[in-house]
């Protein structure tokens, strides 16, 4: 596991981890629970991806989620 972080990961775990956050609240304040868990899901995804192509893919899919799957 490579421990260096660049400066393109950083960014977009901080992109999507606002995103996450954003959707914790809305989620949180609508009552919708697909919403609310795509949020957290958002938030921690990046402490398991390493590859920074692979958390972009990964946080459009989790985007994506609400959409297409409903609870």
């Amino acid at each position: 596991m490579d421990n260096s972080l660049s400066t393109e990961s950083l960014l977009v775990s901080l992109l999507f981890g606002s995103i996450g956050l954003g959707y914790f609240i809305y989620g949180k304040k609508q009552s919708d629970l697909m919403v609310k868990w795509m949020g957290i899901a958002l938030m921690v995804y990046p402490y398991f991806v390493e590859n920074t192509l692979a958390r972009v893919i990964v946080g459009v899919l989790l985007m994506l989620a609400p959409k297409f799957i409903k609870i």
